[in-house]
C-alpha cells in the first residue's frame, strides 16, 4: 500500500485494526495493509514506550496556555487559520488545531458536539499529542517527519483515538525555515479523503505567507540584498537602497556567498568569462564599487564585505535546508540574477534551483508544483509538468497534460524555442 490513498479509497480499517492488535502484542508488521508512513511511526512510537491504551497528558493549564499562545510565533496565523478552517470546522462537525513544535496543543475549535467528544482523549489545548507522547496521530507525526501528514481511524496507535481521521501540516518560519509547529483539521470518516489532505497544507502555507508579511528586524549595520528575479540586484544599506550594475550585482552576489573572502584570481575566475580579461579591470569594478558601497565596506586581501550580508537567495536556500519549502518557494521570484553569464553567478543559480526543483518534486504538492510550472521561468520545464500531471487529482490533469503533451512533441520535433541559460532551459 502506497503512503497515499488513490482518490476515494482509504485503508481498510479491519485489516489495519488486526495489523495494530498484532504489533502491539509483539508481533512482526507486513505490507499491505499498512502503509509504510504509518508502520515506521507505529515503530516510533512503541520505542518511546507509549502505551495504546493511555491518552494525552495535559500539560499547560488555562493561565501558562494563555501566556503561552499570545506569545508564540503562531498567534499571528490565527486569523487566516481561522478564516480558512472555521466555517468548514463548524460546518462538517471537524476540528481545526494548532500545536506548536514539541506537539503542545495551542488552539482546538470547532463544533462544540465534536469538542465535547474530543475532550475524552484529552485532545484539548494544553495537551502534548507529539508522536513521542501521544504516538502516531497527524499533528504529532507531521511533526516527526517535517511533512504533511494523514492518519485514518485505526491507523492511530491509540485506540481511543481510533475513531477519528485526521490530516496536518507542518508550518514554517518563513524567514528562518524553523519549524513552528503544524495544523491539524481533526474528525470523522468524512476526512477520510485525499483532499482534506490538500487542504490542510493550502492552510499551512496561508499561515506561512501571512508569517512571511512579518518582516523580520534587520540590524542597521547589515547590508540586505535582493538578487532573485532580477538582472540588477537591489542593495539596501544605511537607509538607501541602491540599484547595482550588472557586474556590481554579480560581485556582491559572490562575495555574499563567500563572507570569509576569495583571492582575486578566485574573484576573476568566478565573474568572467573570459580568460584574457586582466586583474586590472576587476581592480577598476571593485574600486567603483567601494565608492559607491563607502572605503570600509569592501575590503582586500582577501576581497570581502565587512558586514554581514542578509541576500534572499541565501535565505531560500536555509529554509529548503530546514525543509520548509512552501516558505523557500514563496521567497523565490525568480532566478538568481537571469542575464548574468558570470560562471560563479550561473552555478548558484543552477544549484538553486535544482534544490528548489527536488524539494518541489519529493514533496508533490499539486498547489506549489503548479506555481512552479506555471511561472515564467518554469513554464517550459518538462520534468515539473511531469511531476505536476502526477500529483493533481484526475479532474484537474487535462490541461496539464495537453501543455506536458505540446511540450514533448516540441522535444520531439528538435525545436528549442527560446532557451535560456540555468533553470529556464527546457530538461
Amino acid at each position: 500500500m502506497s503512503d497515499t490513498w488513490a482518490a476515494g479509497r482509504e485503508p481498510d480499517v479491519r485489516a489495519v485494526r488486526r495489523a495494530h492488535e498484532v504489533f502491539t502484542s509483539g508481533g512482526e508488521l507486513r505490507r499491505p495493509p499498512v502503509r509504510e508512513l504509518v508502520a515506521a511511526s507505529w515503530r516510533r512510537s512503541a520505542r518511546a514506550r507509549v502505551s495504546p491504551d493511555g491518552a494525552a497528558c495535559v500539560e499547560l493549564g488555562d493561565g501558562d496556555l494563555a501566556a503561552y499562545r499570545e506569545g508564540h510565533p503562531l498567534a499571528a496565523a490565527m486569523p487566516v487559520i481561522r478564516e480558512l478552517m472555521g466555517a468548514y470546522a463548524t460546518d462538517g462537525e471537524h476540528l481545526l488545531a494548532v500545536c506548536d513544535a514539541a506537539g503542545r496543543m495551542l488552539w482546538v475549535e470547532g463544533h462544540p458536539i465534536t469538542l465535547r467528544r474530543a475532550d475524552g482523549m484529552n485532545f484539548v489545548a494544553g495537551a502534548r499529542w507529539s508522536e513521542s507522547a501521544a504516538g502516531t496521530n497527524a499533528p504529532g507525526t507531521a511533526i516527526a517527519v517535517d511533512r504533511p501528514v494523514q492518519v485514518f481511524a485505526a491507523e492511530h496507535f491509540r485506540r481511543r483515538v481510533q475513531a477519528w481521521t485526521c490530516a496536518a501540516a507542518p508550518v514554517h518560519d518563513p524567514h528562518t525555515g524553523r519549524l513552528l509547529g503544524a495544523v491539524d483539521i481533526t474528525g470523522g470518516d468524512g476526512l477520510a479523503h485525499p483532499h482534506s489532505l490538500a487542504f490542510v497544507q493550502a492552510v499551512a502555507r496561508a499561515a506561512e505567507s501571512q508569517l512571511a508579511l512579518r518582516a523580520p528586524a534587520v540590524r542597521a549595520d547589515r547590508l540586505r540584498l535582493t538578487a532573485l528575479g532580477r538582472d540588477e540586484a537591489l542593495l539596501r544599506t544605511g537607509g538607501r537602497t541602491l540599484r547595482l550594475s550588472r557586474r556590481h550585482s554579480e560581485i556582491l552576489v559572490v562575495l555574499a556567498h563567500r563572507p570569509e573572502g576569495v583571492t582575486g584570481d578566485e574573484l576573476l575566475a568566478q565573474l568572467y568569462e573570459d580568460e584574457s580579461v586582466t586583474p586590472v579591470t576587476l581592480r577598476a569594478e571593485l574600486s567603483r564599487l567601494r565608492g559607491l558601497l563607502g572605503p570600509e565596506a569592501l575590503r582586500s586581501r582577501p576581497y570581502r564585505l565587512s558586514t554581514e550580508v542578509d541576500a534572499d537567495f541565501a535565505a531560500v536556500d536555509r529554509r529548503l535546508a530546514s525543509g520548509a519549502v512552501a516558505a523557500a518557494l514563496g521567497g523565490y521570484p525568480g532566478p538568481l540574477l537571469p542575464g548574468s553569464r558570470a560562471p560563479g553567478v550561473v552555478r548558484l543559480r543552477e544549484r538553486l534551483a535544482d534544490r528548489l526543483r527536488a524539494a518541489l518534486a519529493d514533496r508533490a504538492d499539486p498547489g506549489l508544483l503548479a506555481d512552479w510550472a506555471y511561472s515564467a521561468w518554469g513554464e517550459d520545464d518538462v520534468e515539473m509538468w511531469r511531476a505536476l500531471a502526477a500529483a493533481v487529482p484526475a479532474a484537474q490533469r487535462p490541461p496539464v497534460l495537453a501543455r506536458l503533451h505540446a511540450l514533448d512533441a516540441e522535444l520531439s520535433a528538435g525545436a528549442t524555442g527560446l532557451q535560456r541559460p540555468g533553470p529556464h532551459t527546457r530538461r
